[in-house]
């Protein structure tokens, strides 16, 4: 709960695994059951499902063997009343399919649910009787009088940039005020309230109606730029901007050699697709350390890979191996959409014969008891102060990734029909910029890429290809490096 600020260590074990099975749903259903047992402040229980959809119907935890013949692979989680997390990919499925997944999961979700309330009657420790501190209003009240005007003129300004300096020179004004106050404060907790101030603001301004922090209204997608193979030497490339967020995609072709092998808990595997995504600190204008990848750059690459599977060529018919990378130069909000654009665009730029243009888009939320505004395609101030970040991928057909994020309770139905219903129309808008700037794939890959050419050998030749102890197939090895 807010103001509960005891750390809080969960650790999962996995000790034995059924190679059928992910662990990752009995993780989440863990993770509830140990935090509702242990008595502390928990607005839970949250349950989790994995739903899949085979033959026209919706499968309940399907396994390993049964997700290969489904066409969505969808994780929910959430508590009785409300989801709060959904994680897909599919080939291409109607919104209405989607959403009756997460509405499916979410009902057979709940079946976990009841089974922690009954061992927290059994075996849990009694509830902690925990109260948040009180408030100081008189305090607040200060705070808001000194801060409130100054963050209504920052938030007038439309250019992120602008903005940013502005909002540091509010704040910094607010702090000095109280200082020459003589009033002793906490700064960590007057940055709190400033916070609360500036989403009050914004949230009002859009539900009342008004421009968004940019001037824009709640459906209208930024300006959108693309220039396909802006590096000569690489085997393809795309440079997509979306207002002040842009990534620049590159693509390499390898050969099976080059197919990442990955020794996972069910045991070993080969992927011939590899999508890598980078956000250094300057694409959002900060100083940082630059090392290991982070975990929201797994995240987002892993997302974006997840939206571009539908629509890959068979290894029968393009037998490379795929490796993206996505650079973000610049990021205000939905970097890892803008990585799903330009990773389409420069896998058809390197000659990857792709089924179909996708195209990504992140939602955002505003919801105030019963009246509520859906954003299409956020800023990331958008995303701070807002109750939802639903980024939702697909092609014409259909959608391939589907992500949601929910901070509040009570998302109904009703709200994620219309959050679909707008993103299906910002992702048509963005698919139609694409095929202007690009309307299929090359007909070759790049001279720079390696050419693979199949041969069917007559098997009573095969010795004679090896030689006398191989020296023939090596010969061909040293002479062509491969």
């Amino acid at each position: 709960p807010e103001g509960f600020l005891n750390e809080v260590h969960v650790v999962i074990h996995t000790l034995s695994l059924n190679p059928e099975v992910d662990a990752d749903i009995a993780a989440m259903i863990g993770v509830s059951a140990a935090l509702s047992v242990s008595g502390i402040p928990f607005s839970g229980p949250i349950g989790a499902a994995r739903v899949g959809y085979i033959n026209g119907q919706y499968v309940l935890n399907p396994g390993q063997t049964a997700r290969k013949d489904s066409q969505m692979d969808l994780v929910v989680a959430g508590t009785e009343a409300a989801v709060l997390m959904v994680e897909s990919e599919a080939q291409q499925l109607s919104e209405e399919i989607m959403l009756g997944g997460v509405v499916f999961g979410h009902e057979q979700a709940n079946i976990a649910i009841n089974a922690i309330h009954e061992l927290v009657r059994e075996a849990g420790k009694p509830v902690w009787d925990w109260q948040p501190a009180a408030k100081d209003e008189a305090f607040i009240a200060k705070v808001k009088g000194l801060a409130e005007e100054k963050l209504r003129a920052v938030y007038q300004i439309r250019s992120k940039q602008a903005r940013t300096q502005a909002l540091r020179e509010a704040n910094a004004s607010v702090m000095a005020a109280l200082k020459d106050s003589g009033e002793p404060f906490e700064g960590g907790k007057v940055n709190d309230l400033l916070f609360e101030i500036e989403a009050k603001i914004v949230r009002s301004q859009i539900l009342e109606g008004e421009p968004r922090i940019d001037g824009r209204d709640t459906r209208t997608v930024r300006p959108i730029e693309i220039r396909n193979s802006v590096l000569p030497r690489t085997h393809g490339s795309a440079l997509f901007t979306r207002g002040e967020t842009q990534a620049l995609v590159i693509t390499t072709l390898g050969t099976e050699r080059d197919a990442q092998r990955i020794d996972a808990l069910a045991g070993e595997y080969e992927d011939r697709f590899l999508f890598h995504y980078n956000m250094p600190p300057f694409a959002t204008g900060e100083v940082g350390r630059m090392g290991s990848t982070k975990r929201r750059e797994i995240g987002h690459g892993r997302l974006a890979k997840r939206a571009l599977v539908a629509v890959l060529p068979s290894k029968e018919e393009f037998p490379y191996t795929v490796r993206v990378v996505s650079e973000i130069t610049e990021s205000n909000g939905s970097s890892s959409m803008a990585s799903v654009c330009g990773g389409c665009l420069s896998m058809m730029d390197a000659g990857v014969p792709m089924k179909a243009h996708v195209a990504g888009i992140a939602m955002g939320l505003i919801k105030e008891g019963n009246r509520f505004a859906v954003l299409t395609d956020i800023l990331g101030d958008e995303d701070h102060l807002g109750d939802m970040d639903f980024k939702v991928a697909g092609t014409t057909n259909g959608i391939t990734a589907l992500q949601m994020d929910i901070k509040i309770q009570g998302i109904t139905k009703e709200i994620m029909q219309v959050a679909l219903a707008q993103a299906k129309e910002a992702r048509m808008h963005i698919l139609g910029k694409m095929q202007e700037a690009m309307g299929e794939a090359k007909a070759e890959v790049s001279s720079f890429a390696p050419r693979l050419t199949t041969l069917k050998i007559n098997p009573e030749k095969i010795r004679d290809v090896i030689g006398k102890g191989g020296a023939v197939i090596r010969g061909l090895q040293e002479e062509t490096g491969t």
